[in-house]
């Protein structure tokens, strides 16, 4: 993710030193299922990890439709879920935040492993 919280793209890998220190971080960028995919290595130190989930926008005020035979109700009841205080993220961290767009990250030099 960028500090938009918008995707762009996973890290498909962590390259290090002889010593074991993590140097670098390899991005896939694009494509599907791996296929088409554009590798990018960044430095570790660029990348920070976040345990917080990841805040969506757009679609956080509205709600499901109903399921065919399914009651709903109105009222405070209803938004219990929503409201209640999340439990700390046993999975740490939860995402990588590293700041630029996918249309950055594509123009990056494609990274290549050795053979």
């Amino acid at each position: 993710y960028n500090e938009k919280n918008e995707s762009v793209g996973s890290i498909n890998d962590m390259l290090t030193d002889k010593n074991g220190k993590i140097v670098a971080v390899v991005i896939g960028v694009g494509g599907f299922l791996g296929v088409g995919e554009h590798l990018v290595a960044v430095p570790f130190e660029k990348v920070k990890f976040s345990d917080k989930p990841v805040a969506y926008t757009g679609a956080a005020n509205t709600s499901a439709p109903a399921k065919p035979g399914s009651t709903t109700t109105t009222g405070s009841a209803s938004n219990t879920a929503a409201t209640t205080a999340a439990k700390p993220n046993p999975w740490y961290p939860d995402h990588a935040v590293f700041n630029a767009t996918k249309d950055e990250l594509k123009a990056m030099p494609e990274f290549k492993y050795s053979t």
